[in-house]
C-alpha cells in the first residue's frame, strides 16, 4: 500500500517543455495503454477510445491550432489564484498566479475586464515539443444508466485518466493534461487532423514525454485529511 502512495504523492504535471527527440519506448506505452484498459467505469461500459498520436507532422499540426483564451476562465482563473507561496500554504488550495501569463492575475481579470480570445501560445508550444500525444474520446451518446449528465460517465473517464497518469508517473514519464483541445474553438480542428467521426467528442489529450530541462521546485499543498474527512456525520 505504501507503494502505491508512494506514486500518487509523487505525481504532479509537467507543464514545461519536453525533448521531442526522447520517444517514450513502445513497452512504457503499452503498459499505460493496459492501465487504461483496466479502468473502472459505470456499468462496465469503457466509454473511452484513444488515439496514439506519435507522428511529428500530426503533432506540429495540432500544436499550430489557434488556442484562444475564454474570458470566463480568466475571470473564474483569478479567483482561485494565490499571489506568494505563504497564501498558497494557507489556504491549501489553488495554483500560485506566477504560473500565467501577467495579464490573467492584475484585479481587472477578476473583473472580466481582461480581453477574451487572446492567444495562449504556451499550450501551442508545448504540444509541439511533445514526442507523444494520447487524445481521449468519448460518446456523448451513450451514458450509464440513470445517471444525470452521464455524471458516472465523466467520473469514469477521470478514472481513465488517474489510471494512466500513475503509471506514467511510476516509469519517469511526464505527463500533461492538455483540456484545450476538447473546447469547441479547438475541437472541431483536432477532428479533422484526426479524421474522428462526428459522433465522438474529445474529453481531454495528454502530453507524454520526457522535460527539456529540470523542473523548477515549488510548494505543493494538499488540504489535512481532518480539512475533509468526517466522522458519522458533516462537520463532526
Amino acid at each position: 500500500m505504501q507503494g502505491i502512495l508512494g506514486v500518487i504523492r509523487q505525481r504532479q504535471s509537467a507543464r514545461g517543455l519536453f525533448d521531442p527527440d526522447h520517444h517514450v519506448p513502445s513497452e512504457d506505452l503499452q503498459q499505460i495503454l493496459e492501465a487504461a484498459r483496466w479502468t473502472p467505469s459505470a456499468h462496465n461500459m469503457q466509454n473511452f477510445e484513444i488515439i496514439v498520436v506519435d507522428d511529428r507532422r500530426i503533432i506540429e499540426e495540432i500544436g499550430n491550432i489557434r488556442y484562444p483564451v475564454s474570458p470566463v476562465f480568466i475571470r473564474e482563473n483569478y479567483g482561485q489564484l494565490s499571489f506568494s507561496e505563504e497564501e498558497l500554504k494557507k489556504k491549501k488550495v489553488g495554483i500560485l498566479a506566477d504560473n500565467f501569463p501577467p495579464s490573467w492575475r492584475t484585479p481587472a481579470a477578476g473583473h472580466g475586464e481582461v480581453r477574451g480570445g487572446e492567444e495562449n501560445p504556451f499550450v501551442g508550444r508545448t504540444i509541439r515539443s511533445s514526442p507523444l500525444l494520447l487524445v481521449v474520446l468519448y460518446d456523448p451518446a451513450r451514458r450509464a444508466p440513470a445517471s444525470e449528465g452521464d455524471f458516472l460517465g465523466i467520473v469514469s473517464l477521470g478514472c481513465a485518466l488517474e489510471n494512466m497518469w500513475l503509471t506514467a508517473s511510476s516509469l519517469g514519464i511526464g505527463f500533461h493534461v492538455v483540456s484545450s483541445l476538447g473546447t469547441e474553438e479547438v475541437e472541431a480542428e483536432v477532428k479533422r487532423i484526426l479524421h474522428i467521426p462526428p459522433s465522438l467528442r474529445v474529453a481531454f489529450a495528454c502530453r507524454l514525454g520526457y522535460p527539456a530541462a529540470p523542473a523548477a521546485s515549488g510548494v505543493r499543498v494538499r488540504r489535512e485529511v481532518e480539512d475533509f474527512a468526517f466522522h458519522n456525520r458533516f462537520g463532526g
